[in-house]
């Protein structure tokens, strides 16, 4: 009895360290979407890019030299894939992210960016053959449906704002370079781990930043405040080395099925904390809109088809 009794106790302590990781990493990225609006006031969209990359850079690398023996070996055949997958799918991703936080709120930008396991599902689907049943196409269509609304009523007249559409555009893109990622990276995991193939992917996409390095990187570096400077870190060191390190933790304990369910909170976080932090303005539309691609989520991710596949 005592030891069934320790059984549950340790049980139970591991599912609440695995679920306070979670919240850890689901808060550090909520709050990467005010933050880069923050970052954007003292920096231009490309040089928020650069700088935020440049510290993960910096961390990755000191990571990689002292526990050199954790990575899976690079591969010199390699290379060039993994630079244009970092490139396209990290590099892009964030520079059309970050342009996009210009126009649009934190908030619209984190709900856009939540459809990436959509695209994931569509992607997979032309590319990689793989079904999709008739739950999950209902699950993408709703959630579709709720992008649209923001698109396009999620804001007074955003409409008639060539800015903000070519916001939301740029986001729309970033969130296709996320799902692209993940697909043409699929078969590279097959030969190097979760947490080794991000890394690589990082460091040498991040070559691809260094023809955008210009006099006002350094000019508006030197300018930063220290609200500037604290976007910045939290950005590169919390919301993506921290993120990242805790998802691929989490990818070994439970599987992506299971933990996607965090993801859920993300946009609704970030929309909390942005009105907070900056007053945005939250509209009827914009609700519904961040309902809807929620809800298209949750029912595309519908445990029960799953189970009936397998089954």
């Amino acid at each position: 009895m005592d030891n069934k009794n320790n059984r549950n106790t340790s049980n139970n302590f591991t599912e609440l360290k695995f679920v306070l990781m979670m919240v850890v990493a689901v808060v550090s990225w909520a709050f990467a979407f005010p933050f880069i609006k923050i970052g954007l006031r003292e920096l231009s969209f490309i040089n928020l890019t650069i700088m935020r990359f440049f510290i993960v850079c910096c961390v990755f690398s000191i990571i990689l030299i002292l526990q050199k023996k954790r990575f899976s070996k690079l591969q010199k055949n390699d290379i060039i894939p993994i630079f244009i997958i970092g490139f396209l799918g990290v590099m892009v991703y964030h520079i059309g992210l970050n342009y996009g936080e210009q126009y649009v709120s934190p908030g619209a930008a984190s709900l856009i960016i939540a459809t990436i396991p959509i695209q994931i599902v569509i992607l997979a689907f032309i590319f990689l053959k793989e079904k999709i049943g008739f739950i999950k196409i209902i699950g993408i269509i709703i959630a579709l449906s709720g992008v649209l609304i923001i698109s396009l009523w999620g804001k007074e007249n955003a409409s008639l704002e060539v800015e903000y559409i070519y916001g939301i555009m740029a986001i729309i893109i970033a969130a296709v370079m996320g799902a692209i990622y993940t697909i043409t990276g699929k078969k590279l995991l097959d030969r190097y781990s979760g947490l080794s193939l991000t890394v690589y992917a990082i460091i040498l996409g991040s070559i691809g930043l260094i023809p955008f390095i210009n006099n006002s990187l350094f000019e508006q570096v030197l300018q930063m405040s220290l609200y500037g400077w604290f976007a910045i870190l939290f950005l590169g060191i919390v919301s993506t080395v921290v993120g990242y390190v805790i998802w691929y933790v989490a990818l070994k304990i439970k599987t992506a099925s299971e933990i996607s369910v965090y993801l859920y909170a993300v946009p609704v976080l970030s929309t909390i904390f942005s009105y907070f932090i900056f007053k945005d303005e939250i509209t009827f539309m914009f609700i519904l809109g961040g309902a809807l691609v929620i809800a298209g989520l949750i029912i595309a991710h519908n445990k029960k088809e799953i189970k009936e596949k397998i089954d």
